[in-house]
């Protein structure tokens, strides 16, 4: 090619720098003493061998404050059966991130919590999985555990602490909503979260047990709506409700690699929690990279940032900054492509057989004894 042609060629156009991460998701285990039907962890969960050491973490969550990251949830699993649970809180509160801790409540001690706290804990999420023991070991596989979310709630509030209360919902326990709602205000949460199953990973082998039916599914959003009228100014209510009865999508995570990242337990950095089910993106590693370089240049947070990845009907759609498509990964697991558009959305042509999906499955009969509790075995 001759000198005259390559100075024809156009200049490379500056690509614009993606506005710093708001969050950070730190699952910092996979071990938990749950075995929830919905889990929304991987289904290849990392041993305990492969996870990343103290040291990594504190220095993870110093870039991350470097970064402009100003959350960073300490999730799991359940956080608490790190041994270092309580030196990576303090360093987390020391370096300026406000800290929420997710958790299950279950062997977290008087002496662990009040430890907690001490460090720096700015908040606690505490998940429920019903409002009363039998719902709470059908879903969640674990005896007694409603009575040790409940003790834990207590302690927590009597601490003067924040809490929020996040309860996921399928058809094991929708029925329980308002229960839900009342065990918020008798516990002392200033928040609930009511989030309907995203099934994708675990929870899509148990899709069929968890399907609730629509008429199910409007019931509680009256239910929701009529509760934050009442209880306005006592609890605040979040509500995310099911993507199969949707007429568009979610905007998923804020965005891809647009508001926050997740850093899986053995280091890999993730664009949302569940990015690893799209098995041709390249994840960079936090202990190969910083955590500002992969936020601005790694392949999977580059992958489906903004529009430029886009197909038709979103490429055209008036909507593709507002929800920029939905779902990647729900994209994948029900059309085969996570550049699809979501079939969540009434424009996508899967829509219509996501809807029949939702119903043929919501009507089936529910079998307790055929949903798959989760496991994790220590490696």
């Amino acid at each position: 090619m001759s000198a005259t042609l390559l100075d024809r060629r156009p200049e490379p156009v500056a690509r614009a720098a993606p506005p710093p991460p708001l969050g950070l998701l730190a699952e910092l285990t996979h071990r938990c003493p749950l075995r929830c039907t919905y889990c929304s962890n991987p289904l290849q969960l990392d041993g305990r061998s492969s996870e990343l050491d103290t040291e990594t973490w504190k220095r993870v969550f110093t870039e991350a404050a470097e970064l402009g990251v100003i959350h960073i949830h300490l999730s799991g699993g359940e956080p608490t059966a790190r041994r270092d649970i309580v030196e990576l809180t303090r360093h987390a509160a020391d370096v300026g991130l406000y800290t929420n801790l997710i958790t299950s409540g279950i062997g977290v001690s008087d002496e662990k919590l009040d430890a907690l706290l001490e460090a720096g804990c700015d908040h606690i999420q505490l998940s429920l999985q019903g409002a009363n023991a039998e719902v709470t070991e059908l879903v969640g596989g674990y005896r007694g555990g409603f009575e040790k979310k409940e003790a834990f709630a207590r302690a927590v509030v009597a601490r003067g602490f924040p809490l929020t209360l996040n309860a996921v919902i399928h058809r094991m326990n929708i029925h329980q909503v308002p229960a839900m709602i009342e065990k918020a205000v008798e516990f002392g949460a200033r928040r609930l979260e009511i989030a309907h199953t995203q099934y994708y990973g675990w929870a899509l082998k148990n899709r069929a047990q968890l399907m609730p039916v629509r008429e199910d599914v409007d019931r509680t959003i009256v239910e929701v709506e009529e509760a934050r009228e009442r209880l306005k100014g006592q609890l605040v209510i979040d509500a995310v409700f099911p993507d199969y009865y949707a007429r568009y999508p979610k905007l998923c995570n804020g965005g891809w690699g647009a508001r926050t990242l997740s850093v899986t337990p053995a280091g890999k950095a993730l664009p949302c929690h569940a990015a690893e089910t799209i098995k041709h993106l390249e994840f960079w590693s936090v202990r190969d990279h910083s955590l500002a370089d992969i936020w601005a240049e790694s392949p999977a947070f580059e992958a489906y940032r903004g529009t430029g990845w886009m197909k038709e009907p979103c490429t055209s759609c008036e909507r593709r900054h507002v929800d920029f498509g939905g779902c990647r990964c729900q994209a994948l697991a029900l059309t085969g492509d996570a550049a699809n558009t979501d079939p969540a959305c009434i424009k996508s042509p899967l829509h219509q057989e996501l809807g029949d999906t939702a119903t043929i499955e919501a009507s089936s009969v529910a079998d307790p004894l055929a949903v798959v509790y989760r496991g994790f075995r220590a490696s």
